[in-house]
């Protein structure tokens, strides 16, 4: 298996290299040991309805890409404090995931900088019972991708901010919060490790040479960054379905929303509460139909609309932000 170190951060790109890596990866070749950083993002599993998986807000805040791998498994929070992994191969006639075969050279990399960390569950790496890695895999066309995150020096506050975890999920585990459940590889490695030396300690348990990237490849994936990784159709729009209720008092009455999301647009839209309306709120709930479930959409499609006739007494603006926000 040959190795690839990644020099960009942009987590579009990366996951389009690595997809573009696996799609065309030739039936005899031994494959390929990938690492590499992505800067501050959130990425979201496959199948997982991104608009219940991310804080909207501090994304809008941050300026956060968000970005859909191909693979299964939950969000996650990058920055250049983690170390991403990827393994791509031919199958070799295997039907079944199998996450050991990837997770023991990576647990034996870890244990030469005296990080002994354990195979937990089907797809975590843990020391003393706390999560280091998280690992997602695919089988295509008789070619394995199998991927992972190393937290190496990852900034949990700004994980825990950036991720909605499911309050069912955290107690099913039987922690109180986030931070609970992970750790640094950085807090017990050996003494004088660092993020390049852990690579190279990566590199020589995981490939046995290296490649160099192909420039027909680099071409494919930067239109593939473009046309896919890029784009709210698949980020967002890829989205299983899903419905969204938002309530709120104001001194004038209480609002409850209530939005089903399809694709990612706004299929029905329905507006309840105890408020009086100069205007028929069918007419308001309407305006949503059909729209991006985002909130420049909803932004746009409010722009010049008299909201005081649907809730006598409102301050506009301040219900604009409701809609919106």
């Amino acid at each position: 298996m040959y190795s690839l170190v990644f020099s960009s951060l942009d987590p579009a790109l990366n996951l389009a290299l690595e997809e573009q890596l696996f799609l065309s990866l030739p039936p005899e070749h031994p494959g390929y040991f990938l690492l590499w950083q992505n800067g501050p993002s959130i990425i979201v599993g496959r199948h997982q309805c991104t608009a219940e998986e991310i804080n909207a807000e501090f994304v809008r805040r941050e300026n956060l890409p968000v970005v859909r791998r191909i693979t299964g498994g939950g969000a996650v929070y990058h920055d250049t404090g983690n170390l991403n992994f990827s393994f791509i191969e031919n199958a070799r006639g295997r039907e079944k995931v199998d996450f050991r075969r990837y997770l023991e050279p990576v647990q034996a990399a870890l244990r030469h900088v005296g990080v002994r960390a354990e195979i937990s569950g089907r797809n975590d790496l843990e020391v003393e019972g706390r999560k280091v890695s998280g690992s997602g895999q695919r089988l295509h066309r008789g070619k394995a991708l199998h991927h992972g995150t190393l937290l190496v020096q990852a900034d949990f506050e700004r994980l825990s901010e950036a991720l909605n975890v499911d309050p069912e999920k955290i107690l099913s585990k039987g922690v109180a919060s986030v931070r609970a459940r992970v750790r640094n590889i950085s807090e017990c490695w050996t003494p004088g490790t660092d993020m390049d030396s852990l690579k190279d300690c990566l590199l020589r348990h995981c490939a046995d040479g290296e490649a160099r990237l192909d420039m027909g490849d680099y071409a494919a994936a930067q239109a593939l960054a473009e046309s896919k990784y890029r784009q709210w159709s698949w980020n967002y729009g890829e989205s299983p379905p899903f419905s969204e209720e938002k309530r709120r008092r104001f001194p004038w009455g209480s609002v409850n929303l209530r939005l089903s999301v399809r694709k990612g647009h706004i299929a029905a839209c329905r507006i309840y509460g105890d408020f009086f309306a100069s205007a028929e709120i069918g007419e308001l709930e309407n305006t949503f139909v059909g729209l991006r479930h985002e909130p420049a959409s909803l932004a746009r499609a409010l722009e010049g609309v008299p909201l005081e006739m649907y809730f006598s007494g409102c301050d506009p603006e301040e219900t604009r932000r409701f809609f919106v926000e």
